[in-house]
């Protein structure tokens, strides 16, 4: 049981007396006030309410695991007038069962899931209608093939920009009414894409779905940074990391059959359909994990019940809310200019993140084109990054978490390092370089369909191995805390290179064909492989030497 938590004028004292008239209590949440000498047994929150009449002397039983007593009437008829460590609202304890890394195991992984489901959807819903495209350029009088790749990459844009604002509103407001209003106006702007009449409608519309359909890249690292402690967030992380990867492979297989069984406005009814069903498992299942929003509500609470205006979360900076969403815009581009960690590991991803759009783009040139699929089939052409990736999952979820405890135990250490998450991705991401090579020049000769799509498998494994585990660095490295601006910042440039590098695919292609565009996007892809390595090796003394203050 820990101890009470005194309020101003109590202190510690072996006499075992408290001088008092008036007392009230607060225990277990509910608040009890006691006039005279009753006893309440272990108080968790204890302060006087001073009276103008006779005090008397009340002792304490042996049974009382903290004893105090009241230095004087004057001391404790006198408000709290500066800030003390008293006033400082925190957890019940490290086992205290309100914080969410102490939830059950079932609530917490619950809690994964359906952050997995929103990241799957919304990824899904990034590239859903390009196998339909040719129908939505008919429709809607689309002649120019910028503005038709435009109008599947403008999603993405909302992805970069969306996270500025939902860091600000969650920083305010909590995580989860972000929640369920990001995925509200998602659903909502997903049925007004599917009702568009123009192409500035669709086009506006689609980038508003993108925006919303941020919320859960941008918040879901730091809701598993709330419920799921650090030595086990390996799993759970590469749950989480199915969304980003994996769905955007998922969205043109699907929506290739869609397409040719209805029409391209059937992607979108069905998009809805599942973000609507997430939403509503959100609204049932899904709690308030993150420990800022919290404390500052059991602190809210105190206030009101003790009337002790000074107490305040452990999180607290008493920055007002204006100054709240400034920092919030602030954070992900101050972390991207000051800190060489985000800045060179969110280049990396984001080109890595840009090659996969940018091969999205190509396939039904490809596949459609060279190898004669029909618009339905060439959207399994799309399985191999799938598969790739599934691989990836399977491969992470087993070694991540056990690397992290056997470098601890190498090391003799009972805290993890940030740097430790970075090994696997010193190991895999060095084949995409080899797999777009061999993408891009078998599709160049027209060989067996099977060969570029195994380029594209080896692709998709290599680039799990890219993403994940720089997402998990991040979480580590920056806390519940800051985790969201850390990948608000990762996602901004990954999102900015996914929405426009696909707008040059088609010039790079048409002027260096398959095999030497390849050729050129596999060497840029492996001159950063030694990325990881270097951080790696000199990560903690970087940081050491960069700390930014957010």
């Amino acid at each position: 049981m820990n101890p009470p938590n005194r309020g101003p004028g109590f202190k510690p004292a072996g006499s075992g007396h408290y001088n008092t008239e008036e007392r009230r209590v607060i225990k277990g949440g509910i608040l009890y006030q006691y006039k005279g000498t009753k006893l309440v047994l272990r108080p968790q929150f204890l302060f006087v309410q001073p009276s103008s009449t006779a005090r008397r002397m009340m002792k304490l039983s042996s049974n009382y695991e903290t004893e105090a007593n009241l230095t004087t009437d004057e001391e404790a008829a006198k408000p709290p007038t500066h800030k003390s460590e008293d006033d400082v609202v925190d957890w019940d304890g490290p086992d205290d069962p309100k914080n969410p890394l102490n939830w059950s195991g079932t609530k917490s992984f619950g809690h994964v899931v359906i952050v997995a489901v929103l990241s799957m959807v919304v990824n899904i819903a990034s590239t859903m209608v390009a196998p339909a495209m040719e129908g939505v350029s008919r429709d809607l009088e689309i002649t120019n093939m910028t503005l038709a790749t435009l109008a599947v990459s403008i999603y993405l844009l909302g992805f970069a920009l969306g996270p500025l604002v939902i860091s600000s509103l969650s920083e305010m407001y909590g995580r989860l009414i972000v929640y369920h209003v990001c995925n509200t106006i998602f659903v909502i702007f997903v049925v007004a894409c599917a009702l568009s009449k123009t192409t500035a409608q669709f086009i506006i519309f689609r980038f508003i779905t993108g925006c919303a359909g941020a919320a859960p890249l941008s918040l879901g690292g730091g809701t598993i940074a709330d419920v799921i402690p650090i030595e086990k967030r390996g799993a759970a992380a590469a749950l989480f990391g199915l969304g980003p990867l994996l769905g955007p492979v998922l969205g043109p297989v699907i929506g290739g059959f869609i397409a040719e069984a209805k029409d391209w406005r059937w992607t979108f009814w069905v998009v809805a359909i599942l973000g609507g069903a997430a939403g509503i498992g959100t609204f049932i299942f899904m709690r308030e994990t993150h420990p800022n929003t919290l404390l500052e509500r059991k602190a809210v609470y105190l206030r009101r019940a003790t009337g002790n205006p000074h107490l305040r979360s452990k999180f607290d900076r008493g920055l007002t809310k204006q100054q709240i969403i400034v920092a919030a815009l602030v954070r992900p581009t101050k972390l991207l200019i000051f800190s060489p960690i985000v800045l060179v590991l969110s280049i990396y991803v984001a080109l890595i993140f840009g090659l996969l759009y940018l091969l999205f783009a190509t396939f039904s040139m490809v596949f459609e084109g060279q190898y004669g699929f029909s618009t339905g089939i060439s959207g399994l052409a799309y399985l191999g990054l799938g598969v790739g990736e599934l691989l990836g999952l399977l491969l992470f979820g087993i070694l991540s978490d056990r690397l992290l405890k056997a470098k601890m135990a190498a090391a003799n250490v009972q805290e993890s390092k940030p740097e430790y998450r970075l090994v696997l991705m010193m190991w895999f991401p060095p084949v995409i370089g080899p797999g777009l090579f061999i993408y891009g020049w078998s599709a160049y000769y027209q060989v067996h369909w099977m060969v570029p799509i195994f380029g594209t498998f080896i692709v998709g494994f290599g680039a799990f191995f890219v993403i994940m585990p720089s997402q998990l660095y991040l979480v580590d490295l920056f806390g519940s805390d800051a985790a969201a601006s850390a990948l608000g910042a990762n996602i901004l440039l990954r999102s900015m290179f996914g929405a426009f590098l696909p707008l040059a695919g088609s010039h790079m292609y048409a002027t260096l064909n398959y095999g030497w565009g390849n050729t050129l996007l596999g060497f840029l892809a492996l001159a950063f492989a030694p990325v990881p390595i270097l951080f790696y090796r000199y990560g903690e003394w970087l940081r050491s030497r960069t700390t930014v203050k957010l």
